[in-house]
């Protein structure tokens, strides 16, 4: 993830969601709840076609549902290996709930899909250090 506003820095990288079942822990740093806008790169393979490569992602604060997002990435070739960048642009500042509220909170949840089967789903709790 990056800072989306005038500049452009790079806050946190790297960390794999490969394994669907357990629930995965991100360390984030809390100065990304300032920046205007965060530019997400998601790398992904798969040894399938898939014809409708899509994703629902979810954002729960204490089981509570903030925010959903729908993203359609579209068709993705048989053992391939691709790169898909998007940019989540930030609610306004008076909306934002404190790091210290958040951290341990907030898990975000998606749900991968070719059209209507679901491939995987991945879950991460954020921590905001």
């Amino acid at each position: 993830m990056s800072a989306g506003d005038d500049r452009k820095e790079l806050i946190l990288k790297g960390f794999k969601l490969s394994a669907p079942g357990p629930e995965h822990e991100a360390r984030v740093p809390k100065k990304i709840l300032k920046c205007k806008a965060v530019s997400r790169e998601l790398n992904f393979s798969s040894e399938q076609e898939m014809t409708k490569f899509r994703l629902e992602q979810k954002v729960m604060f204490k089981g509570k549902c903030l925010e959903e997002w729908y993203f359609d990435f579209g068709f993705v070739i048989p053992a391939s290996t691709n790169t898909w960048q998007s940019l989540i642009e930030a609610a306004p500042e008076s909306q934002m709930m404190p790091a210290q509220v958040l951290s341990g909170n907030v898990v975000i949840e998606t749900k991968f899909f070719d059209g209507d089967l679901l491939v995987s789903t991945s879950r991460v709790r954020v921590y905001y250090v």
